[in-house]
């Protein structure tokens, strides 16, 4: 039954979300008293076009007909987008846009509200939260990013304000884009990018209007002296450098300034008979075209909750639970977005085409599958400049390593078991365990972290190579690989638990010591991985740092006589080598800590050793930690400096993980979110890169490696789901060629089986 405490309302904010909220309420009971405060006057409004999407269209459609059919008459539509970088424009097709004028908008729903019977209080501002509350059932909080009321509140709502490093201005054309622009100025001062789109057609005498935005990072904004410049000059600035885009005509302005954007993110969305709607509550970057869409998805929930619910408690409730999944995953696709044109000056150097793709796929909602879908003439044309022989998805693209010719992309990542005997052996189960997934089509097929030493173990079930029957065992397993799964390559991963040793079994309790038998651990600098639980680690001196290096160097020839095919130094999730980069875990006073280079030191030490004695024609790999996720620890700067340093001695491709060096750490899940830090070290450096993190779909494989983010993608989780993974991608894709061959005693099983019985007669006839 439908909530019948709502009858005097109170709406804070006069923009699309204010407005349309108390239409819709107002519509669905028209004896509810409704008033809408703006502070500013009716015509008065900041930026110029907004941009709606078919799904947002939708749901107006069907809640509110009147108002569809007043802003289809007033919507500009286009689906291309054209993408302008160092003289060339990539066109790209099938995206679908509709935009207008945000004072047309505003106008529409103003009038709608008007003939609702809503009451409009322009010119006015809203009286304090807590006397609207204590004089209305509810009060709807759309007062934008700067909600006084979310201030007003903060300790109940608990918001979060993130500003974030690049500036823009928003600006206007007098004449409408045939698409949707962007476009790439490499100027003296550093790079500068424009976002435009049409929001008015052009007619007889008119040549329409669109919004154009310009942005740029803070320390390019100060050196082209944007900083001094009033609106006007900044506008006038900005037309200089877009001056071929916008065919020499003027750039103007409404009030407006260069900003800097602010996420903002609430714990909750309500307090009491309050409630937080749009930006007030959430925001998501301009890049994706997300803000004015959110708050009238807001609105349209908020609407319908209050008459599906028994109770403003209920409903309010309700709300935030229908639409707090849907914002995070705006904000992270926005987020993803914003992150990219942060960094856009390290894809400057990219082919034009690859550079468009990039651009095109970077908050991940676009995807390879669906740009293929949508233009399949660009997509191809960026396979083809990608090296994609015909006929070939990217993922199945061979990739040689030194004397390593991997036949596809795809990288079963490296995941500890912990079930070798107890004296580090491997046995039947990672026989099986690693030769199910190389005759599952991976191209490379890590194992596990394999220690140098007892003492280097993480568990007692951990494996190792420091003994002959080890080496003896591993060979068994690569011989299986290469004589069963022929094309497929086995790589090992060697490493040292360090203060991370000598404890339990994932599953009987991760990181927790051992309850008898526990072994001394060794570290950088006499840190416990978790304080009062984790035994205290000797720092190592020269002499145990000697013999760890010489364990490394043994195993390295061992694993070489087994016949890997690739070796990866284990210098990541706060392991003993990766426990001397970051700046939390390493504390030494000596040449060894301090430092980015002192700390870099003691790890390419063991580098070096290794690569001596791994054979020249085979390739080797480091794995790092990117970021620790805790403040402090290792910075962007870091990461480079440590990849830059690996790569300068040898390594072919870095391995770019993030995270597991501190207990406390803070990461950022979500789909894909460790790949932009293998992205940076790649665009920024030059340097392979092995992805890793939440890459759970072959669509996404496909998009990260033609995009240029990484050079391998490696799988962990989707591996344990399906030993088969790679090749039930090929068949998901058509694809039959060389980079994923079917076992010949698999072949019968490379098309899907029938689930179920497919020839039940139709309906012939639907009654209502």
């Amino acid at each position: 039954m439908p909530s019948r405490d709502t009858e005097r309302i109170a709406v804070v904010g006069g923009g699309p979300g204010g407005l349309y909220a108390a239409a819709l309420l107002k519509r669905l009971r028209p004896g509810r008293e409704i008033t809408v405060w703006e502070r500013n006057a009716p015509e008065d409004t900041f930026g110029f076009g907004v941009v709606l999407s078919d799904e947002t269209l939708g749901g107006i459609e069907h809640a509110d007909p009147v108002v569809y059919a007043a802003l289809s008459d007033a919507f500009v539509r286009w689906d291309t987008i054209d993408v302008v970088h160092r003289g060339t424009t990539q066109t790209s097709g099938g995206h679908g846009f509709a935009a207008l004028e945000r004072r047309t908008l505003l106008r529409i729903l103003h009038e709608r509200c008007a003939s609702l019977g809503v009451r409009l209080r322009f010119r006015t501002e809203a009286p304090p939260t807590a006397e609207l509350a204590a004089g209305h059932d509810l009060v709807v909080a759309a007062d934008g990013v700067h909600s006084a009321t979310r201030e007003a509140h903060a300790r109940h709502f608990r918001p979060t304000v993130t500003h974030h490093r690049n500036r823009y201005i928003w600006l206007a054309a007098d004449f409408a884009f045939d698409s949707f622009r962007f476009e790439i100025a490499e100027t003296r001062h550093g790079v500068m990018q424009l976002h435009a789109y049409p929001f008015a057609r052009p007619s007889p005498g008119d040549p329409g209007a669109s919004t154009v935005i310009v942005e740029m990072r803070d320390e390019v904004w100060r050196a082209a002296g944007l900083d001094t410049c009033g609106t006007a000059e900044s506008a006038e600035r900005c037309a200089e450098v877009f001056a071929k885009a916008l065919g020499g005509r003027p750039l103007r302005s409404n009030k407006s300034s260069w900003l800097t954007f602010a996420t903002v993110t609430n714990q909750h969305w309500s307090h009491g008979r309050t409630v937080l709607l749009g930006d007030a509550a959430h925001t998501a970057h301009f890049s994706i075209g997300s803000g004015t869409k959110l708050a009238v998805e807001d609105a349209l929930a908020l609407a319908a909750c209050l008459e599906e619910q028994p109770g403003l408690s209920a409903a309010l409730a309700a709300y935030e639970a229908e639409r707090r999944p849907v914002v995070l995953s705006t904000q992270r696709a926005a987020a993803a977005s914003l992150r990219w044109f942060e960094e856009l000056p390290q894809y400057a150097h990219q082919p034009p085409r690859r550079f468009a793709f990039n651009l095109l796929t970077r908050s991940r909602r676009v995807t390879h599958d669906n740009l293929r879908l949508r233009d399949p003439g660009f997509t191809a044309a960026v396979e083809e400049e990608f090296g994609c022989p015909p006929g070939t998805p990217p993922m199945f693209t061979p990739l040689r390593l030194r004397g390593l010719e991997l036949r596809n992309r795809i990288v079963v990542s490296p995941m500890d078991m912990y079930s070798a005997d107890a004296d580090g052996v491997p046995g039947d189960f990672h026989l099986v365990h690693l030769g199910a997934r190389a005759l599952g089509g991976a191209g490379l097929v890590m194992t596990e972290m394999v220690c140098v030493s007892p003492e280097g173990r993480i568990t007692p079930g951990c494996t190792g190579l420091w003994t002959d029957e080890q080496a003896d065992a591993w060979t068994r397993i690569t011989r299986f690989v290469h004589d069963t799964a022929p094309g497929a390559a086995i790589g090992v991963q060697l490493g040292h638990s360090g203060r991370k040793g000598s404890t339990r079994r994932m599953w009987e309790g991760i990181d927790e010591p051992l309850e008898d038998g526990n072994w001394p651990v060794v570290a950088a600098s006499p840190l416990p991985y978790a304080h009062g639980v984790s035994q205290v680690p000797q720092a190592l001196d020269r002499g145990g740092m000697d013999a760890v290096r010489d364990r490394f160097t043994e195993a390295a020839r061992r694993a070489a006589r087994c016949g890997f095919d690739l070796l990866e130094l284990h210098c990541a999730h706060g392991y003993l080598l990766s426990g001397f980069l970051s700046p939390l875990t390493n504390r030494r006073t000596d040449a060894y800590g301090g430092s980015v280079e002192n700390r870099l030191r003691f790890p390419l030490e063991v580098f070096d050793a290794v690569r001596a004695a791994w054979p020249r024609e085979r390739p080797m790999t480091v794995r790092i930690s990117a970021t620790d996720w805790s403040h402090g620890g290792t910075s962007d700067e870091d990461a480079l400096a440590v990849a830059r340093a690996f790569a300068a001695h040898g390594a072919d491709a870095i391995d770019v993980s993030t995270g597991q060096v501190v207990p406390e750490e803070r990461p950022e899940y979500g789909r894909s979110y460790q790949t932009p830090y293998a992205d940076r070290i790649r665009n920024v450096l030059g340097v392979p890169v092995i992805a890793v993190g939440a890459i759970s779909s072959w669509d996404d494989v496909n998009s990260l490696l033609l995009a240029g983010r990484a050079d391998l993608c490696a799988l962990a989780r989707p591996h344990l789901h399906d030993p088969h993974w790679t090749l039930h991608a090929a068949a998901a894709q058509g694809y039959t060629g060389p980079g994923a061959p079917w076992p010949l005693p698999y072949r019968a099983g490379s098309r899907p089986p029938p689930t179920g019985r497919t020839d039940a007669p139709k309906p012939r006839l639907t009654l209502d």
